[in-house]
């Protein structure tokens, strides 16, 4: 296992790898193999890729996000100009039913409300919304709409993490009530809890996934 030295090494190296990424700007501190992430950022888009940066590194037991997104007056718009800009992203995903879902934008953060079927639609809901210029934060509220859970749904989402090379796969439990699947068990990284949690979102019927999963690495 590494030590929290290492970790914090890891963790500068793959920020500094990472173009989109201005290193420099971000504080990184680790406890216990929990990293503490500070410091002010120019867009909301490079929170999350800090973000989504160190939960690629080994070893990264949880993180803790202190990221302030301060914008750069280039990258300043008001309200009504990022709600337009986001509508107009929606409209063009082909992945996403922009007709049912609804944007609201206050003091350049982002809440999307809806209704749609599946959790990629939602998903790549955020996705369009998250580079837009002038965003500082999201709330992704979209919901899915029930649908009937067979009794077999576990197995199913077992079945789909077997498949995607889940190493640690016969050692997560699924349990699903009404239209919730509940992971628990133990994985060796962020990485494989998040594919884990990925895989249970796409069992059709379910609306909600409740990630109990820890992370001891290896």
């Amino acid at each position: 296992m590494k030590t929290d030295i290492q970790l914090q090494k890891d963790v500068l190296a793959e920020l500094a790898w990472d173009p989109s990424i201005k290193a420099a700007h971000v504080g990184v501190a680790v406890n216990d193999g929990v990293v503490l992430l500070s410091g002010h950022l120019d867009t909301f888009g490079e929170k999350h890729a800090v973000e989504r940066a160190v939960q690629r590194v080994a070893g990264v037991r949880a993180i803790a996000v202190e990221l302030d997104v301060v914008l750069d007056p280039s990258h300043q718009r008001n309200d009504a100009e990022i709600a337009a800009a986001i509508e107009t992203a929606l409209e063009w995903h082909a992945l996403v039913p922009h007709d049912r879902i609804q944007v609201k934008v206050e003091k350049c953060w982002v809440t999307g409300r809806g209704e749609v079927d599946w959790d990629y639609q939602r998903h790549n809901a955020e996705i369009a919304a998250r580079p837009v210029t002038g965003v500082r934060g999201l709330r992704n509220h979209i919901t899915l709409r029930e649908r009937k859970t067979a009794e077999y749904l576990a197995q199913r989402i077992h079945d789909a993490l077997a498949r995607q090379a889940q190493s640690q796969a016969d050692q997560i439990q699924i349990a699903v009530d009404a239209h919730t699947a509940v992971l628990r068990g133990t994985v060796a990284s962020m990485a494989e809890s998040s594919a884990a949690q990925a895989a249970a979102w796409t069992a059709p019927g379910i609306s909600r996934v409740v990630n109990e999963l820890r992370v001891q690495p290896q």
